[in-house]
């Protein structure tokens, strides 16, 4: 755990002056900036697959983005993540030719008013009960084996850039050594207030982007790139239902729901905040966002536990984080257009699997507050079958039968 903060306290007797407490909740320093890049890894591999492959409009996802991750911030005052959603991410990535811009905007439209119905009926709350502590801790550790899987992949993967680009120094494995000294640098810098390692990452990953010949397809266009009204039919609304949707639902009960909210209890143990994390909430505030974001062709987007954990890993405490990326990508959207977009593509391949590496690393050592055999094994299975299996619902949904399996009958392991 980084040393800055392991443990969130509830506030003095001298902060109750509500303008103190909000200040206090949203720090704006040079560490609370580089958390707020921490979550890159995660983000930008699937969103600028989906803007090449899906042809999206880079403005109207980076806005979404932008605009999603200032709300989070402000309203819950910590460092609440807005990622992709993966499930629909890695199915539009892989169909390109029948999962177009309409059927994604259609699965947003979907997917937020899902969220929505559930959260102010109150069914997210009931369906919350089901994930007890072993459950959750078996998502967590999930989610951070793939992150080191994914991590690795990306350090190691013969390209430098995610969009084919090919290097000036082709045969060489430019992205491998790029890699491995980023590795080094965040390792040496995790702690370091003066140079903040994800700062130094990103800052690297341009520098070497551009020099192993990332600029010979930047766009210097400013402004914002087109932004279309979708208008999706009845087919892309069954498309987006059967392909998109059905597949994530499981997924985002289980991570962006209720394990963002359970991580949230374990790294800021007594923050007054924590109120407002809640599993219900966060459906609420995905669902908020997800359906107008839907009608403009962006990508449909969660909270979840592993931008949470790559966050706090690179500092991030406050609420102060989510809005520094979130006006950073406003910025993107509107004010540097394309050319944003093409510096962001740029960053080499080995430099988010880094960042996705030391994401992963903070969310397994979660499982150790695990108390007993019985509830390692079943986040241990619920991991095992997760990373057998393309779709993570069925290691949920099996991970909570067997949990209730074991607790009716008393079994002991």
């Amino acid at each position: 755990m980084s040393k800055r903060l392991t443990k969130e306290t509830g506030p003095s007797h001298s902060e109750t002056d509500e303008s103190h407490s909000v200040s206090r909740c949203l720090q704006f320093d040079r560490v609370e900036l580089a958390g707020a890049f921490g979550d890159l890894g995660t983000l930008l591999p699937i969103v600028v697959a989906m803007i090449f492959i899906n042809k999206l409009s880079p403005s109207s996802v980076f806005l979404a983005f932008g605009l999603f991750y200032i709300m989070a911030g402000y309203y819950y005052r910590l460092p609440i993540p807005v990622q992709p959603l993966k499930a629909v991410g890695a199915i539009a990535i892989a169909y390109p030719a029948v999962i177009t811009e309409s059927v994604i905007g259609a699965s947003g439209i979907i997917f937020g008013a899902f969220l929505l119905v559930v959260s102010l009926t109150g069914l997210m709350d009931w369906m919350a009960k089901l994930f007890s502590q072993a459950v959750v801790r078996g998502i967590q550790l999930t989610l951070g084996l793939i992150f080191l899987k994914k991590g690795i992949e990306l350090i190691i993967h013969k390209d430098i850039f995610m969009s084919g680009l090919q290097s000036v120094l082709p045969g060489y494995p430019v992205n491998l050594m790029i890699g491995i000294v980023v590795f080094c640098l965040v390792l040496l810098l995790l702690d370091n207030k003066k140079f903040p390692a994800a700062l130094v990452a990103l800052a690297i990953g341009v520098i070497s982007g551009l020099a192993f010949g990332g600029y010979s397809k930047l766009s210097l266009s400013l402004g914002p790139t087109e932004m279309r009204l979708i208008s999706p039919t009845p087919g892309d609304f069954w498309t987006a239902l059967i392909m998109l949707i059905l597949p994530q639902i499981p997924l985002t009960i289980g991570n962006a729901c209720v394990g963002t909210a359970e991580t949230c209890t374990s790294l800021f143990t007594g923050n007054p905040q924590l109120t407002k994390a809640k599993a219900g909430k966060f459906a609420f505030s995905m669902g908020i966002m997800n359906l107008p974001a839907g009608f403009f062709g962006a990508v449909p987007m969660c909270h979840g536990t592993g931008g949470l954990a790559a966050h706090y890993r690179f500092g991030a405490r406050t609420g102060g984080a989510p809005i520094m990326i979130g006006i950073f990508f406003v910025l993107i959207a509107l004010v540097l257009g394309q050319l944003g977009f093409s510096l962001l593509s740029i960053i080499p391949q080995s430099v988010l699997g880094v960042l996705l590496v030391f994401a992963g690393l903070e969310l397994c050592p979660l499982v150790r507050s695990l108390k007993n055999n019985e509830e390692y094994f079943v986040a241990l299975l619920i991991a095992g079958i997760a990373l057998a299996v393309p779709n993570m619902g069925w290691a949920f949904g099996v991970g909570i039968c067997v949990d209730y399996f074991i607790k009716k009958f008393k079994v002991k392991i």
